[in-house]
């Protein structure tokens, strides 16, 4: 009884155990075709990712106890190349990089795996070779759809970005992303955890081609938001004179190791971004300086991109703006001398101190009303100066005399101006409107200086000595002194009475650096001639005082036929080419004395002869040119002092010692001989390094010991100066300020230093004026013994050149400090007044000094390219313009 009951009670358990294992298959089996019904009709776009999706379906079975049964789901892989539509509102794009589950999430799955399997081990053997077998089928199609899906992804959001970089950039659809992760209930939330689980569990381990697709995917993303950038900055096209490179140009300015450093940081700031978003819009011009266009477009930028933009500013280092070099040491005005303290004879100034202390505004501007119409020098043209001066017996009616304050009007442009020709072509003819000058052609034009021809002023090239051309007659020099060397031993070189200056125009094919002049108006426009044919010239006279120029720094002084009167006065304007003169340079003499014999010719001859000797100057040769039927007289300069000991009589006499020789600034004349350097340490004892080595070496006369400008020992003050502007002038001057080189002969840098800015254009085919202020630390014979050239000059002044004779000014830090002295007005006039139509001007300096320079520009209609300020210092770019007043103010 017992036992039959017992054995009945497990048959009805049996049978209950059995109806509830069939229930639980048909209520699967519904849910399976419910879910297929629906996963049937949802059609995925070609372009969007698709996922397995694996349900746990909770059942209870007839004992009350929850089964769970895990049920796949995958898409159709007919339908999904075969129809193409809209992407469905709840997809999910995967994100092969992240991360797919936490660690808890994953320890939460497995106790739900480890209870599964303890209730499901009552079932049959059948069923659970069933499942398995479920489970198995389940497995390979996902494993299968998962390798469909990662063939996909990757050429598809590769294709996806170069779109964009066409179209407009892609944005993420943030609602999409909160209708997946805002999810109400828990149970939603375990199914999510429950698929990610079977992801993991299922998806094999990834092989190196795996690993591969994701790099090669990382790199498509960074490299189509490159191209992106790149379509962008070829979209908007800068015009010639746009700096619309400035700010990468700037920052790559860096130091090298400092600049790798925050190369990789950006690359970092990108990849991280580009996991955020698929690509972003990128603005080529965010990180400009402030440009003078005006623009309606709006700044969309997202936040990780002003991110980008405020690391990209604090990339912008000092060094971009000039900064890298120390500001002038205040220690170093004491080591160093200026024209100011060694000409104890200059001038009286003839201005208040105190006018510079105010700004100007309100500028208003007039033509100068003056005979010498386009032609107009303040300082050599000054009417009411010139009518009080006493006599003009040695020139001083050509010399400088500069009114008392400097002109604010401008200068008119000739009738028929047009924008001149480019070098070397302008050597061989200029425009004749640009010059109208026709005297010099009638009555120089047998000696082949100048022709006219139509429209053109045309330059044979030859002159009152060298008829036939000036090459031959360079090669007639070279040949009768072999040790000249042109462009090795000798370098630079004055042409004294130059004419149109054509022995400077092509002693640059010997690479020589020739300062040629003139006085203004001995020959009608010699001066303007050369300087628009892209010739080094100024405007100048040897009368009463010495020349601009610091002793002992020019290789070679030419005079061909100059008609200067060298024996009068006891010597006194040879004496002046002898100070000038390097120890062992030669000086050449092509005139009608050394072989002509007429009764002048001869008695000058004999003069000069005498005059030489007593200065103890060796007449080397007298070499006659048969071509052009002449002959020169070249002589050298002693390189000691025992000639000067032995001379029978003291005439010329020695000079004072306390007499500086380098002292220039408003010094007269003095008939004396300066010794030659006996300490071999001195500036002038040694020959300097021949061309092209001597412009990278520091002079042998600048010693540790003494200070540099910047505050450093002298040596490394010069290093650090030429390594700046080499850096400077090749990462931004080149191509960063819109400037066409091919179109800039003349070229200025109006306050030089130690010359760095002219020796970084040395492989261009420009030539620079290296201008050293009066009251500046006195670094022209630097400049000199690097194989450059410059002059003397105080910017409260006019600078003696014609108008409209410079395609480029440069000015460091110079309007800053000439505000101290003189009012900014009259300096922007000479500026505009010297620069040629179409010229450019380059300003770096402070950003008081700035602002107050693009005020003055924008009255005088310049186009200000650029403005760019940072931590109180600042650049600008700025491009001269044809405006010219229509009023007139008179000029006295």
């Amino acid at each position: 009884m017992a036992i039959s009951g017992k054995s009945r009670g497990a048959k009805r358990s049996t049978s209950g155990s059995y109806a509830s294992t069939v229930t639980t298959v048909v209520f699967v089996t519904l849910c399976l075709l419910a879910v297929w019904m629906l996963t049937s009709n949802t059609v995925s776009s070609p372009q969007t990712t698709t996922t397995t999706t694996t349900v746990r379906t909770a059942v209870t079975d007839g004992n009350g106890d929850e089964q769970i049964t895990k049920v796949g789901e995958d898409k159709d892989k007919a339908a999904f190349e075969d129809n193409p539509g809209t992407l469905p509102d709840d997809a999910v794009k995967p994100d092969d990089d992240k991360t797919s589950e936490s660690d808890e999430d994953k320890g939460k799955d497995l106790v739900v795996e480890e209870t599964q399997h303890n209730l499901h081990g009552k079932e049959s053997a059948e069923e659970q070779e069933k499942q398995k077998l479920r489970e198995t089928q389940l497995s390979e199609e996902s494993v299968l759809t998962h390798n469909q899906q990662t063939k996909q992804i990757i050429p598809n959001e590769v294709e996806g970005n170069k779109q964009t970089s066409n179209e407009e950039p892609v944005k993420v659809n943030l609602e999409e992303n909160n209708n997946i992760n805002n999810l109400d209930s828990s149970d939603d939330q375990d199914q999510i955890r429950a698929v990610e689980k079977q992801q993991i569990t299922e998806k094999p381990k990834e092989n190196r081609g795996d690993k591969k697709k994701k790099k090669n995917k990382k790199k498509g993303d960074m490299d189509s938001n490159k191209k992106m950038k790149e379509t962008t900055t070829k979209n908007v096209k800068p015009k010639e004179d746009d700096p619309a490179r400035l700010k990468n140009d700037i920052t790559e300015i860096e130091d090298e190791p400092k600049g790798n450093k925050q190369k990789q940081e950006l690359q970092m700031q990108d990849e991280k971004q580009n996991k955020i978003l698929n690509a972003t819009e990128t603005d080529t011009f965010q990180n400009l300086p402030t440009l003078n266009q005006e623009t309606s477009e709006k700044d969309t930028r997202s936040e990780a991109q002003n991110q980008e933009a405020r690391q990209q500013n604090e990339l912008n280092s000092d060094e971009s703006l000039g900064n890298s070099i120390p500001k002038e040491s205040i220690e170093s005005k004491k080591a160093w001398k200026s024209q100011k303290i060694q000409s104890e004879n200059e001038k009286e100034r003839r201005r208040d101190e105190s006018d510079g202390k105010n700004s100007i505004y309100g500028y208003t501007w007039h033509i100068c009303n003056h005979t010498t119409g386009p032609d107009y020098i303040p300082c050599l043209d000054n009417l009411k100066a010139l009518k009080k001066l006493k006599t003009t017996r040695h020139y001083e009616h050509r010399e400088r005399h500069c009114p008392e304050e400097g002109p604010t009007c401008l200068v008119p442009h000739p009738v028929g101006y047009k924008k001149p020709i480019p070098w070397p072509k302008s050597r061989d003819q200029i425009r004749y409107h640009n010059v109208p000058h026709t005297k010099l052609a009638e009555f120089k034009g047998h000696q082949n200086w100048v022709k006219v021809s139509g429209d053109y002023l045309i330059f044979p090239g030859g002159g009152t000595q060298f008829i036939h051309g000036a090459l031959h007659y360079i090669d007639f020099l070279q040949q009768a002194i072999p040790n000249i060397k042109w462009g090795k031993r000798s370098r630079v070189v004055l042409d004294v009475g130059c004419g149109v200056a054509s022995f400077g125009g092509y002693l640059f094919d010997r690479d020589v650096l020739t300062m040629s002049f003139a006085p203004k108006d001995e020959h009608e426009a010699q001066v303007q001639f050369a300087l628009e044919r892209g010739i080094p010239a100024i405007s100048a006279v040897m009368g009463s005082q010495r020349l601009p120029f610091p002793c002992r720094v020019f290789d070679l002084v030419h005079c061909a036929r100059c008609r200067v009167p060298w024996h009068i006065e006891n010597g006194m304007l040879l004496l002046e080419l002898n100070r000038v003169l390097r120890p062992g340079g030669y000086f050449v003499w092509s005139a009608t004395p050394v072989y002509q014999n007429l009764p002048e010719d001869v008695e000058i001859w004999k003069a000069m002869s005498a005059l030489t000797k007593s200065i103890c100057w060796e007449l080397v040769t007298i070499k006659k040119d048969k071509l052009n039927s002449i002959a020169a007289a070249i002589y050298r300069k002693p390189t000691l002092n025992e000639c000067y000991d032995k001379r029978p009589e003291n005439n010329p006499p020695m000079c004072d010692e306390k007499d500086d020789a380098n002292a220039v600034w408003h010094v007269p004349l003095k008939a004396c001989i300066h010794h030659v350097p006996k300490n071999q340490d001195e500036r002038g004892s040694r020959w300097p390094a021949n061309w092209p080595n001597r412009l990278q070496k520091a002079p042998y006369w600048l010693n540790r010991s003494q200070m540099g400008i910047y505050g450093k020992p002298a040596p490394q003050d010069f290093a650090k100066d030429y390594e700046h502007w080499t850096r400077v002038v090749s990462k931004l001057y080149m191509s960063g300020l819109g400037i066409s080189w091919s179109n800039v002969r003349n070229v200025m840098d109006m306050r030089a230093v130690y010359g760095g800015f002219a020796a970084a254009l040395k492989d261009i085919k420009v030539w620079v004026m290296n201008v050293v202020n009066f009251d500046a630390p006195d670094t022209l014979p630097i400049i000199y013994e690097r194989g450059l050239f410059g002059i003397y000059h105080d910017w409260c002044e006019s600078f003696s050149t014609y108008p409209r004779s410079y395609d480029l000014l440069h000015a460091d830090h110079l309007f800053s400090k000439l505000k101290n002295r003189c009012k900014l007005q009259p300096v922007l006039a000479e500026v505009d007044r010297i620069v040629r139509p179409g010229g450019k001007l380059i300003v770096r300096d402070n950003s008081n000094a700035i602002s107050e320079v693009e005020n003055l520009l924008k009255s005088l209609h310049w186009e200000v390219h650029l403005t760019f300020s940072k931590d109180q210092e600042g650049i600008l770019s700025a491009q001269k313009g044809d405006w010219r007043p229509t009023t007139y103010k008179a000029v006295i």
